[in-house]
């Protein structure tokens, strides 16, 4: 389901889906099916634009949940500053392919994926150092 309404709205790569066990268990996964296209790229030492955003969500909302059950504050803070990072930069209009395909934004910029990870953590530098 999570992959249909993704698709719909145009960005698979942007979706995340969090599963929650009846007894409190919880993952955490980005839900998209690019990847695999482009890792095989990369192994051919291709220049990829691929959208991370999903990964980086899955991996910080499993960091804070961590943080949460073990009362450790600097961990929930770290995932949240790596979200807002992740955002900012695309509001920042440094994007990846499928983003800047769909973007509004008059003032952008199409990146690949070694460019979109260096960018987000220009950003957390800052926010972590702040």
């Amino acid at each position: 389901m999570s992959d249909m309404v993704a698709t719909a709205f145009g960005s698979l790569a942007m979706m995340t889906s969090v599963l929650v066990s009846p007894d409190g268990i919880y993952e955490y996964e980005a839900a998209h099916g690019t990847v695999q296209r482009h890792y095989y790229k990369y192994l051919k030492g291709e220049t990829t634009s691929t959208n991370s955003v999903a990964t980086l969500f899955a991996w910080t909302g499993a960091l804070r949940k961590r943080g949460e059950l073990d009362g450790n504050a600097e961990l929930s803070a770290f995932a949240d500053k790596l979200e807002k990072a992740t955002i900012d930069t695309i509001e920042d209009g440094i994007m990846t392919g499928d983003l800047y395909i769909l973007s509004t934004l008059e003032s952008k910029t199409k990146v690949d994926s070694e460019t979109f990870l260096d960018e987000i953590n220009k950003r957390l530098e800052k926010l972590v150092n702040a």
